[in-house]
């Protein structure tokens, strides 16, 4: 496992550095937390039986679904039951993932594939982000959100059928404790 990655994870979930006492007694404490420890370790060694027990039993508990698929360090994880993610989805760093949601994949069509998701989105709980599409970075997906379509950058997606409104630093606020919260933070 790349501690980076996970590292950066713990970061963004509970806003403390990494440390060996702090680490463990988060783990007792917060699901979020030893769940990504498990999927992060299961992608690295997948051979290691006990690595995909725990992950499995974790995954079943907590209704957490999330593939064998790429993820960029800096998961957010926030009210985590209930999430489904396809083993297909590319997603990228610090993307905060909501109770409910479901990114997944269309099988025919001009949308046909799963969705590449870029750096610093915010999706809300129980929105649906389906198919060959791409979101791109600094974007809000609000809750209970559709979006079956591409996203461009600095944008915010609203209802069903979704609805793109451009805005700058539309994460702001949003996404915290990462570098990107910081630089905003200095420029405003």
């Amino acid at each position: 496992m790349k501690n980076d990655d996970f590292s950066a994870d713990y970061y963004r979930m509970t806003g403390n550095k990494l440390t060996f006492w702090g680490g463990i007694k988060t783990y007792f404490f917060s699901h979020n937390i030893r769940f990504m420890y498990w999927w992060r370790k299961r992608n690295m060694s997948s051979k290691n039986p006990i690595v995909k027990i725990m992950c499995y039993r974790l995954s079943k508990k907590y209704g957490l679904e999330i593939g064998n698929c790429k993820i960029g360090s800096g998961l957010y994880l926030g009210h985590p039951y209930n999430i489904t993610v396809n083993q297909n989805a590319v997603i990228g760093r610090n993307v905060n993932l909501h109770k409910g949601v479901t990114i997944g994949n269309i099988n025919v069509g001009k949308r046909r594939g799963c969705p590449v998701i870029g750096d610093n989105v915010w999706i809300g709980i129980n929105s649906t982000v389906v198919g060959g599409i791409i979101i791109g970075n600094d974007v809000v997906i609000a809750p209970n959100a559709f979006v079956n379509f591409d996203v461009p950058d600095h944008s915010v997606v609203v209802g069903n059928p979704g609805v793109i409104h451009h805005k700058e630093n539309a994460a702001f606020g949003y996404i915290g404790f990462t570098d990107y919260a910081r630089k905003n933070d200095d420029d405003t």
